[in-house]
Order: C-alpha cells, then structure tokens, then sequence
C-alpha cells in the first residue's frame, strides 16, 4: 500500500487548485463549487472534494439536509496554504512540477478575467510586473516577513460586499548572477 500524499501533492493538482481557489475568501456548497469550476465533471469534483478534506486543506463549516440528502458548505482549512513544511521533502522534479501547477492555475486565472465582458487592468487593480531587489540575506529575509505581515493584515479581512476578493501571488527566484557583475 501507498504512503499517504502531503498536502502539497493534493493542493497543487491543476483542478484541486482550482477548488481551492474557487473558495478563497468564500464558503460554497458542492453545486456552487461546480457552477464555479464547471470544467470539473460532477464525479471528479466530489473525489477532489474528499482528497482536499483529508489533507486539512478545505473543511466543512455546514451541512444540512436537501430532500433528505446533505449538502455540506466547505471553506478553506488550516492545510490550504502551504508553508516550509509542506515541501520539506520535495525533490526538485517535485518543486517543478508544484510551481508548473502554481503558474498554470495563475494562468487560467488571467483568463478568466480577461473573458469578462468588460476589461479595466487600471480600474480592477491588476497588474504584473517584475522587480530586481539587491539585498543581503538577513534584509530578504526582513523583507519577506514585513510583505508576510502586510498582507496577512489584509487576508485576513472578511469578505463584505463593500469587498472585492484578489489574488496577490509572490514568486521569489535568486538571479543567476555574480555578485560585481553589471547591473
């Protein structure tokens, strides 16, 4: 029998990102799941569903029953965003193939927003861009922890309808370079 997958294995699957995102900031049922992810068959869904239960990464706020069948509301749980320890004992195929899954799922999310009818990057806050910063260790590591804190202010906000939920993603990559080198 087979080890148990980390929550990295079963959050950084292209659909089951997919659910997580769909649930950011959000508490859905099942049928709002699928009306959100409709390129997830039916079937599919719910066998993500129990993959992402088991790892912690979604949970179960509610459940009730609907013509004696229950309908259960999901949101986010403690194992939806991955820390250190999540990838401890990654391979580096292993981080290829989660960051190939990261970027593909930032992707499909660009797409859908440029599917709307009406398309406003200034006016909807989007943006992308890349910035080099020269910094010693310790000052990347201070760096890191105060965008941490900033955006875990923000995060942690609760999603009002005076409040548009955004995705803001990081990707921290040394360059390749010799220190002295031309800039």
């Amino acid at each position: 029998m087979g080890t148990k997958p980390t929550p990295a294995e079963v959050v950084l699957h292209p659909q089951r990102l997919a659910i997580v995102r769909a649930l950011a900031g959000d508490q859905l049922t099942t049928k709002q799941l699928a009306e959100r992810v409709p390129e997830i068959p039916q079937a599919t869904l719910y066998r993500h569903i129990a993959a992402l239960l088991d790892v912690g990464a979604i949970t179960v706020v509610s459940e009730r029953k609907v013509r004696g069948t229950p309908e259960r509301t999901y949101a986010l749980g403690s194992n939806s965003v991955l820390g250190a320890e999540a990838f401890a004992h990654a391979s580096p195929e292993d981080h290829f193939r989660f960051f190939t899954t990261f970027v593909a799922g930032m992707l499909d999310q660009f797409g859908r927003y440029l599917e709307r009818p009406e398309v406003d990057l200034h006016a909807d806050g989007v943006g992308y861009r890349e910035v080099v910063v020269k910094v010693t260790e310790d000052e990347f590591r201070e760096l890191i922890d105060r965008l941490r804190d900033l955006v875990r202010e923000y995060e942690e906000n609760p999603l009002t309808p005076d409040r548009t939920a955004r995705t803001l993603s990081t990707i921290t990559i040394p360059l390749d370079r010799k220190a002295g080198a031309d800039q």
